[in-house]
C-alpha cells in the first residue's frame, strides 16, 4: 500500500509507465500542496483525477476561463460545470 510518505519519484516513474493509480496519487499529493502547475501537467497527461481536482478549485473560485481550459484538456466535468455556471 502506498502511503503519504511514498517516494514521489517512484510514483512518477509508475505514472510514466501508464499506472493510473500512481497518477491519481500524484494528483492527490499535488492538490494537498496546492501545486496547480503539477495538477495541470497531470491533466495534460490524461489524469482524470487531476481534472476533477482542478475543476473543483475553478468552481470554488468562479473561474470560468479556467473551467474552459480544463474542459478543452478533455475533462467533461469542467465543461458541465462551466455550462451550469453560465446558465445560473
Amino acid at each position: 500500500m502506498v502511503n503519504a510518505n511514498s517516494d514521489r519519484e517512484t510514483l512518477r516513474a509508475l505514472a510514466d509507465e501508464g499506472n493510473e493509480t500512481a497518477m491519481d496519487r500524484l494528483a492527490d499529493l499535488a492538490d494537498a500542496r496546492a501545486d496547480l502547475d503539477e495538477l495541470s501537467e497531470l491533466l495534460d497527461e490524461g489524469c482524470l483525477r487531476a481534472g476533477h481536482l482542478l475543476t473543483r478549485r475553478a468552481v470554488a473560485a468562479g473561474d470560468l476561463l479556467e473551467l474552459q481550459r480544463i474542459s478543452d484538456a478533455g475533462c467533461d466535468e469542467a465543461g458541465e460545470e462551466l455550462e451550469r455556471l453560465l446558465k445560473a
